[in-house]
């Protein structure tokens, strides 16, 4: 049995390499076929006697580690510079104001029309809100460089305000001037805690010499991470710090405290270390996907009672898209298309209890929503007419780019 899953598990993501290897040429995004592969696995498993154990309690925890390894990588690829200051502002505020504007307005409707606590719908609609990093970046792939940088902006600032906001409503029962003081002084707790936990983090990359040492990196940023989740506080927001300074050390080399870390070896160090973190990434996101797919029941995908709400909200999702693009004056092609829900959505989904759940959200709403703005995301970017960059990023001093 043992010997039978091993080698299940090494075949599954040698397949999901091959998917990974051959994006760029098919432009179909891995997940779709990483779902479609679990699902398989699911109907043909009894045929080759395989006994899979139910997966479903896995997904939080391969997507909880999935999601600081994917915000990682994302954030280790960002330049900060005034250049990129325009491209900053704009993706905060197309990952900001339609999920506020959804999720305000889908709960006023279940508040008004079906009767439903507000506060209820809003924990409820807010995982259907936020954008997937997890499969937005890796689907980026083809994208010019200034488009594959709003993504990554987008959607890793998408998955932190998502989650804070989410957190914010599920936390607390009531709404005033108290909680409004706890959530900021949390807020700037986090900040303080990131700007330590980086420092020492990046001393320790410069200094240790064992041979073993991304590895317990990854698992101080886990810690830190799972720590200041135990304190309610925005941990999201130490990864994607963690990540950008690490991503930007010739930017902060006129910084004081910088001036004490040798930026030469240091960048090295990050070189590689990011190589890690990339293959690391590869693992998890491909488990967490081929497992979604394997628990996902036919039943859900054709349930005809969740599709007018599965319906309704990504018609919203796409609506509020165009303008806002519109608004900051971005290229819709093919970035109108690339909103997909994925990972967060599930884990989000999962975190909200029985007796805060609004009964019309169920998983088949999610697993349709999921679908719906992946096949669209999918459709966006093969019809796409636009033509990959062709030019190289600028190289970072003694920093080679993977």
């Amino acid at each position: 049995m043992v010997t039978t899953v091993i080698v299940t598990l090494c075949i599954l993501l040698l397949i999901s390499y091959f998917f990974d290897i051959t994006t760029r040429y098919s432009k179909i995004p891995t997940v779709i076929l990483l779902l479609l592969l679990g699902w398989l696995l699911k109907y043909f498993s009894p045929y080759f006697s395989i006994d899979v154990p139910n997966l479903q309690p896995l997904l939080p925890y391969l997507g909880g580690l999935g999601l600081i390894l994917i915000v990682l990588e994302g954030s280790l690829e960002l330049e900060l510079n005034r250049s990129k200051l325009h491209i900053l502002k704009k993706s905060a505020l197309i990952a900001l104001i339609p999920l506020v504007i959804i999720a305000v307005g889908a709960a006023s409707v279940f508040y008004y029309f079906f009767g439903y606590s507000f506060r209820e719908s809003l924990i409820s609609i807010i995982p259907f809100c936020i954008i997937s990093s997890s499969i937005a970046i890796p689907s980026a792939i083809n994208l010019t460089k200034e488009k594959r940088e709003f993504i990554i902006y987008e959607s890793s600032l998408s998955d932190i305000i998502g989650v804070i906001f989410f957190n914010f409503i599920a936390l607390n029962e009531t709404f005033n001037l108290n909680t409004t003081f706890l959530f900021f002084g949390q807020f700037g707790i986090e900040i303080v805690v990131s700007l330590v936990a980086t420092l020492l983090l990046a001393y320790l990359l410069a200094r240790i010499d064992h041979h073993i040492k991304y590895g317990p990196i990854i698992i101080f940023c886990i810690l830190i991470y799972e720590v200041s989740k135990v304190y309610h506080l925005p941990a999201l927001l130490f990864i994607l710090f963690f990540g950008l300074v690490l991503g930007n050390l010739d930017e902060l080399r006129n910084v004081k405290i910088f001036r004490r870390f040798d930026l030469v070896k240091l960048n090295k160090e990050v070189s590689l270390f990011k190589e890690v973190v990339i293959e690391a990434t590869f693992i998890i996101r491909s488990l967490f996907f081929m497992v979604f797919g394997y628990v996902i029941e036919t039943e859900e995908i054709i349930d005809i009672e969740a599709l007018p709400f599965s319906l309704s909200i990504v018609l919203a999702i796409y609506i509020l898209r165009i303008l806002f693009l519109k608004w900051g004056k971005m290229s819709l092609q093919p970035l109108f298309y690339i909103a997909p829900r994925g990972l967060i959505t599930v884990l989000l989904f999962l975190k909200v209890s029985p007796d805060q759940q609004i009964p019309v959200l169920t998983q088949s709403v999610v697993v349709q929503v999921i679908l719906l703005t992946i096949i669209i995301m999918m459709f966006g970017i093969i019809f796409d007419t636009g033509k990959k960059d062709k030019e190289a990023p600028d190289n970072k001093e003694a920093l080679p780019i993977h």
